[in-house]
């Protein structure tokens, strides 16, 4: 049997992890040095921005959040860690890829189980690019819970 090809999801395919981000920007409305509300959507570009503002130890105060707060907003769910499982016994290497910044998208997949599964993590603004120049060229790249859970 040959190993499965590698694979590089991106982590909202796993969970959305996008409220535990907006709940994060809510909380820390008083203390960052721009108006969440004004921010990009794509989170590594809020990241630049809030580098680019003087946001000081944003990246402490979102990792303290994540860890406090991940059980809320994260659950594991049973076919995607299935899928998981299944691809990585059939010897798939496997990425993950997120726009989020690195606290929260290695809190995330821990809260998720998933991180033990992983032979490579990328966070950021080029995270599937670097993902990919890890995993080779003939990776998949997977966007959705319904992509990963169709994996042979």
């Amino acid at each position: 049997m040959t190993a499965a090809p590698a694979l590089a999801v991106d982590l909202d395919a796993i969970a959305d992890t996008r409220p535990l981000w907006d709940a994060w920007l809510r909380s820390a409305r008083t203390v960052l040095d721009v108006d969440p509300d004004t921010l990009p959507v794509d989170r590594a570009d809020a990241a630049s921005a809030l580098d680019r503002a003087g946001g000081g130890n944003w990246r402490v105060l979102l990792e303290r959040f994540s860890e406090d707060h991940a059980r809320a907003y994260l659950r594991r769910d049973a076919a995607t860690s299935g899928a998981l499982r299944t691809l990585a016994a059939r010897g798939a290497a496997l990425g993950v890829f997120s726009d989020a910044p690195e606290p929260l998208t290695r809190i995330a997949l821990v809260q998720l189980g998933a991180l033990r599964r992983l032979s490579a993590v990328e966070a950021g603004a080029g995270a599937l690019e670097r993902l990919l120049a890890t995993l080779g060229p003939n990776a998949v790249v997977v966007r959705t819970r319904d992509d990963l859970l169709s994996r042979p």
